[in-house]
């Protein structure tokens, strides 16, 4: 990896950027992985959604947004949308379990 100071043109940086795209992408899939485990512990849909948890988590996204020097709506907005797709694939899993 280079960092943005060392490229000398717009196809290094495209290409960095596409590196970081390929690890953020692998990381949320490993995160992903995380979020059906976690539907063998919830004993509810309820449970499976957790809002509290869900509005607490968000919150601390923001801040670390703040700590990094990002627009905490922006983050806010990114994991809303994906932690509520998480949540529905979450709800999936959980309810395929009473199915076995």
């Amino acid at each position: 990896m280079k960092t943005p100071e060392q490229c000398n043109n717009i196809d290094e940086i495209r290409f960095q950027i596409d590196t970081l795209d390929k690890q953020v992408i692998n990381l949320l899939g490993q995160r992903f992985g995380y979020v059906k485990a976690a539907s063998k512990f919830k004993t509810s849909e309820t449970s499976v959604r957790a809002p509290e948890r869900f509005e607490a988590m968000l919150e601390q996204r923001k801040a670390w947004a703040e700590d990094a020097g990002l627009s905490p709506e922006a983050i806010e907005k990114m994991y809303r949308d994906l932690v509520n797709y998480f949540i529905e694939e979450e709800i999936k899993n959980w309810q395929n379990q009473d199915d076995c």
